[in-house]
């Protein structure tokens, strides 16, 4: 039986559920792939973790080169999270012709054609299928289970966090920062949340997802974005009375010159799947031309899960390795970037708006007007039939251009009569 001698980086939340399957699953592990599989070296900062994990001490090192280096290393494990550097840290494993196995999502997403290039030119392997949704099988799912398809579209929850959020606001009426106090009471948000509130983390995911999808790496600074944290109670129950629920959604459409990419909180009618997807669960559709809509779903976060991902790769670098194939779950991807995405200018949706407005006359006429004059085709108005001096009037749009939206608000947020352009959300009926 082969031995494959592996380097750690990280033992984190992540890096510690991955030492723990592959120290207390090593027999399992070892029927799967046929091989010894040896944690040689394990690198962090903190001592005090390797001690709980009951690393020995002739493993445990608080240097990451003491792994980098080490030439009996053949497959480095990169769980330290975070650009740098990590990021240093997966070029230099590669350049020396060792596999990697990250759970990386920023790396990926900002470097991922760098990193793929360097892998091809060093005959080394690169593995991530840990950088998006967790313990769900979704990059291997969509380039190697419908590696016959051509995929549309691809869509869905990828955060965990911000799902949290919405439902309990959804089904418990909380406010915002009510849902977000009990999040991070959960464990499910950090102290600093602005990663998953703000939807950058949904943004590095999707920007993966895109680059596997539609053959060339799209970087997280071409995604569109916008958070939850402006979403309030008022519009949670104005989208159920229309019959809608609201999810932050990660979205990307094939599309010409390049795909749409972008994340951002979505109304989608309450009898849709997504709808369903409550607390920290994830979701994500795809649509191809031969198999139809596909769901994966599953946990997209915590230790656990992404570590049975991040074994799940070691065993496929092992089986390369012993099979002397030389390559990773790269070697089947495009290493060029996208030259541009779809301008968010010129998309087209159905949108959802709510203006704090003074109740007086001719003010609904004044803002239909500008809708109309900027091309903007009402589906529905409502008033709410409070006896304040600003009310809300809520609007259903039917499909209309982007650019053309945000001018009529511009524009409506000028008029005397209008206190607030309070919530625009957009609509998507057909995912």
């Amino acid at each position: 039986m082969k031995t494959i001698r592996i380097g750690m980086l990280g033992l984190g939340t992540v890096g510690g559920a991955t030492f723990n399957i592959l120290h207390d699953q090593r027999k399992r592990l070892e029927k799967r792939t046929g091989a010894r599989l040896v944690v040689e070296r394990v690198a962090d900062r903190r001592t005090e973790i390797a001690k709980k994990l009951g690393i020995p001490d002739q493993v445990f090192t608080t240097e990451a080169d003491d792994v980098l280096e080490d030439e009996g290393i053949q497959i480095v494990v990169e769980l330290i999270g975070g650009l740098e550097p990590a990021r240093s840290f997966i070029r230099r494993a590669l350049e020396s012709g060792k596999t990697v196995v990250t759970a990386n999502k920023e790396v990926m997403a900002r470097s991922g054609a760098e990193l793929v290039s360097l892998a091809r030119k060093n005959h080394a392997g690169l593995y991530f299928e840990a950088s998006v949704g967790g313990g769900i099988p979704l990059l291997r799912g969509v380039h190697q289970g419908l590696a016959g398809n051509q995929l549309s579209e691809i869509f869905g929850i990828v955060n965990g966090t911000t799902n949290y959020i919405l439902t309990k606001m959804s089904l418990e009426g909380m406010e915002f920062r009510d849902a977000l106090t009990e999040a991070r009471r959960m464990g499910y948000a950090e102290a600093d949340p602005s990663y998953d509130i703000e939807g950058l983390d949904a943004a590095h995911k999707i920007a993966i997802l895109a680059s596997i999808a539609f053959g060339k790496w799209v970087t997280v600074d071409m995604v569109y974005r916008e958070g939850i944290e402006n979403i309030t109670q008022k519009d949670i129950t104005y989208a159920r009375e229309l019959g809608y629920s609201i999810k932050l959604l990660a979205i990307s459409k094939r599309g010409r010159p390049g795909p749409e990419v972008r994340v951002h909180p979505t109304l989608i009618p309450s009898n849709h799947l997504l709808s369903s997807v409550l607390d920290n669960f994830n979701a994500i559709f795809v649509h191809t031309d031969s198999a139809g809509p596909g769901l994966f779903y599953g946990t997209g976060a915590g230790g656990p899960s992404a570590g049975s991902a991040v074994v799940a790769d070691v065993l496929d670098a092992s089986r390369s390795i012993i099979s002397d194939s030389g390559m990773g779950f790269e070697s089947g991807l495009a290493a060029a970037k996208a030259s541009r995405v779809k301008d968010i200018g010129k998309l087209t949706s159905r949108y959802y708006i709510r203006l704090g407005v003074q109740d007086r006359p001719g003010a609904l006429g004044r803002i239909a007007s500008i809708f109309g004059e900027e091309k903007i085709s009402l589906a529905s108005v409502r008033q709410a039939e409070e006896k304040k001096r600003a009310v809300d009037l809520v609007f259903m749009t039917h499909v209309a251009v982007e650019k053309n939206l945000q001018n009529a608000l511009k524009r409506i947020g000028k008029l005397g009569v209008v206190k607030e352009v309070a919530s625009c959300i957009r609509v998507e009926d057909g995912i």
